[in-house]
């Protein structure tokens, strides 16, 4: 039987990262948001915080702008960041097992030559990548029902 433990996890970091990009999605245009603004708006803590608007600036999701009025910005609309872009910046490649990522590298299993559900996984973590890839920063922002439907 399913029980919840047995879930597939994204890293702490990777959930926080969405976080921080729902809660920044809010901003007015131009905005720019200190990290430890972020920080207390999030319930992030400041170390983590940091360290993942660094990536994030790194992967060109967010820009980092110095100065007094400096701070952060999203690179570009949340509308145009998917989650699957998001994701594979701090978890790598996407796929549900060794030899079914994104990027279809080869797999080095000991199955590989006679393995009967490659393909199998192959497409499911297409749909996978399908789904993030069009789910957006902007829709995460949103309430949802249980449905995934945004909540009015």
């Amino acid at each position: 039987p399913f029980r919840g433990d047995n879930l597939i996890r994204l890293t702490k970091q990777t959930d926080y990262a969405l976080v921080l990009l729902a809660l920044m999605s809010k901003a007015a245009e131009g905005e720019k948001w200190s990290a430890s603004d972020i920080a207390d708006r999030s319930g992030v803590p400041a170390p983590m915080v940091g360290k993942i608007l660094k990536t994030l600036t790194r992967s060109e999701i967010l820009e980092s702008h110095r100065g007094v009025k400096g701070g952060y910005s999203l690179a570009r609309p949340a509308s145009q960041i998917s989650v699957a872009e998001v994701i594979a910046v701090f978890e790598g490649p996407i796929g549900l097992t060794e030899c079914s990522h994104e990027h279809g590298i080869e797999c080095e299993c000991d199955l590989s030559r006679n393995c009967p559900t490659a393909g199998a996984w192959g497409l499911i973590s297409q749909a996978v990548v399908r789904a993030l890839d069009g789910l957006t920063v902007e829709e995460m922002s949103r309430p949802m029902n249980l449905a995934g439907m945004a909540a009015e």
